[in-house]
């Protein structure tokens, strides 16, 4: 079998691989993985020492898989550095105190030349892992290029999720990206169902994840810390296995608390999910 290696592709795409850093960054990193969730790899990236990039034109991202592997994230040109202070923090970006004026922030574009081959082009990064940066010139052998596998987000009117489709969501942003970055763009006033007993729960989610923020707490926990629901789970262990996610309403990103609090009580009054349901107050 004939192997192919990343020079391949920079000679096809008449790219210059001293010009090249490679990147590798690990999920295992609990800084990274948090920008990661939030969608903000480019912007975790760009924040670097001082010459960082010196010589180097193009960065060449991948983020860590199984053993010594090494998914393609995409390729980004260079196209400036700045002073990393506390104005350039980019919204949303949950360790802001890493912008601390002693390091570099560098401007950066995605490219399309690699575009098909994102989160489907494997390589494999080699024993040296914890060499998270290298040469272009340090050449990688290509694993697998993988089939398509992102899934497109239904749309809102049509979600209608088990917990563990909901799980598979949160859990697999590389897939789900279209379905992270849709739920993460609005605030709802949202239902679970118990489809064993046919309970209800109405709740809301606002902030700087939206939807996928306070869904994500159930993927995580099952229960979501809510009193009710908690009770249901502590007497039934595998019940959160059964419930059922939906969304009532959707609101405008910039609403103020009080009135996402409003509507969600009206909820709550229609569907009498106090009386009879997993709603506590």
């Amino acid at each position: 079998m004939v192997a192919l290696y990343l020079s391949d592709l920079f000679e096809r795409a008449q790219i210059n691989p001293k010009k090249v850093k490679l990147i590798r960054h690990a999920l295992s990193d609990k800084e990274f993985c948090m920008c990661f969730e939030n969608g903000l790899v480019k912007e975790y990236t760009q924040l670097q020492k001082k010459d960082f990039s010196k010589d180097y034109d193009y960065w060449m991202v991948f983020i860590s898989d199984t053993g010594t592997a090494a998914r393609f994230e995409g390729l980004y040109k260079v196209n400036g550095v700045e002073g990393n202070t506390r104005d350039k923090a980019p919204d949303q970006y949950p360790i802001p105190e890493r912008f601390d004026g002693q390091g570099s922030y560098y401007t950066t574009e995605k490219l399309d030349v690699f575009r098909e081959l994102e989160n489907r082009l494997i390589i494999n990064w080699g024993t040296g892992t914890r060499s998270w940066h290298q040469k272009g010139t340090k050449d990688k052998e290509i694993i697998a290029i993988q089939e398509k596998q992102s899934k497109q987000f239904s749309g809102f009117e049509n979600l209608l999720l088990s917990y563990q489709e909901l799980k598979d969501i949160v859990g697999n942003r590389l897939v789900y990206e279209n379905w992270h970055t849709a739920l993460s763009s609005v605030n709802a006033i949202y239902l679970i169902t118990d489809t064993m007993n046919g309970k209800q729960y109405v709740g809301s989610a606002y902030g700087k994840r939206g939807l996928l923020g306070r869904w994500s707490v159930y993927a995580d926990t099952g229960h979501g810390n809510n009193k009710k629901i908690l009770e249901e789970v502590c007497e039934y262990p595998e019940r959160y296995q059964y419930f059922q996610f939906s969304i009532l309403q959707l609101l405008r990103k910039n609403i103020l608390d009080e009135e996402v609090i409003k509507i969600e009580n009206l909820w709550k009054s229609k569907l009498l999910s106090k009386q009879f349901g997993m709603n506590d107050n």
